[in-house]
């Protein structure tokens, strides 16, 4: 749809890349007062992408919520990149996602049917995930923002955490990177439409097909890449697991314009927080240039997954998301504790 009013331009930063730092967001909750419950088995103190309440033996219930600034101009589709990315962290779990609520932000620039259109897109995506938006909030403010609050379901016994990596273990990621380098280059008009279509049908992919192919194997951790990138997310993986991750650089899948990019200087912020969050647990080995580096530090808004198994599964599973994940990737594999957390070779 087209709109008199650009999205991009009511925002004064995009998608994912507006996220606060995760070494900020730690700090942030320090010292806070909170009831103890033996059936919440994952919190906010775990640093995973949603919480997980136990109900019964058979089932736990997966919470989260995402939302942000416009991501590209185009109000279904921006829709449909928010509700995909929110979706996105009950997949994480292991679970599927069954009920949401809108979150949206309305800037006074906004006509009513570029508002009517971001709803569409998201209801598009809950429909497509099986879940059901019953409901929602919404307010006024200056730049618009768009996402949901998703609760879901999963098996008490089933749910995957980003602290469950254990040494042996292979790491499959299944989007490629480079989606903030890309989307900060097309606001100079740096970006060519096909490559512009490919991000965008890349963002709207729900993790839908990568949850439900993964779940049939021993999974021992797992966690969405999306605002803090691979690094950031590698980076809570491995603290949470006790292990290091090794990133074997050549064998990470990207958009080979956002190398591009990155080389010419197009960084978003949210890279830069994101090295100064895990750059510390982080070695480099080999001969590795900044442009990289950077598309591994790079924010993702609707990310791929972050699959830690066993060696013995990883082969088999890679195949079959292969089959409908094309650029699904098997990018490092995990260790006993070294000296530092991420490894990238």
């Amino acid at each position: 749809m087209e709109t008199d009013i650009k999205l991009t331009k009511l925002a004064s930063c995009a998608g994912c890349g507006a996220k606060v730092g995760a070494g900020t967001l730690v700090h942030m909750l320090e010292g806070f007062r909170t009831h103890y419950d033996p059936r919440l088995i994952v919190g906010y103190d775990k640093s995973d992408d949603a919480s997980v309440y136990v109900i019964n033996d058979e089932t736990a219930l997966v919470q989260t919520t995402d939302f942000f600034p416009p991501i590209v101009d185009d109000p279904f589709l921006y829709g449909q990149i928010a509700a995909a990315n929110a979706l996105s962290d009950v997949y994480a779990m292991g679970g599927e996602p069954k009920l949401a609520l809108n979150i949206m932000c309305l800037s006074e620039h906004m006509d009513k049917a570029a508002v009517q259109e971001i709803l569409r897109g998201g209801y598009e995506k809950a429909y497509e995930a099986g879940a059901i938006i019953t409901g929602g909030h919404t307010i006024q403010g200056a730049e618009p923002i768009y996402g949901l609050a998703v609760s879901g379901f999963v098996h008490p016994q089933k749910v995957l955490t980003n602290s469950g990596a254990k040494p042996g273990d292979v790491l499959i990621l299944t989007k490629p990177l480079g989606i903030g380098i890309l989307t900060t280059g097309a606001k100079a008009d740096m970006v060519a439409e096909p490559v512009l279509e490919r991000i965008n049908k890349q963002m709207a992919a729900l993790n839908k097909t990568a949850r439900n192919i993964m779940v049939r194997y021993p999974i021992h951790s797992c966690t969405d890449v999306t605002g803090f990138a691979l690094m950031g997310h590698s980076y809570e993986m491995a603290q949470g697991s006790d292990c290091s991750i090794h990133i074997i650089a050549d064998q990470v899948p990207y958009h080979p314009e956002a190398y591009e990019l990155a080389d010419m200087g197009f960084i978003p912020a949210g890279a830069y927080r994101n090295r100064e969050y895990a750059e510390q647990g982080v070695k480099v080995q080999g001969n590795i240039d900044r442009a990289m580096q950077d598309i591994f530090y790079d924010p993702q808004t609707s990310g791929g997954l972050l699959i830690a198994l066993p060696e013995t599964y990883s082969e088999d599973c890679l195949r079959q998301l292969q089959e409908h994940i094309a650029q699904a990737a098997i990018v490092g594999y995990v260790t006993e504790r070294m000296e530092y957390s991420l490894y990238i070779e």
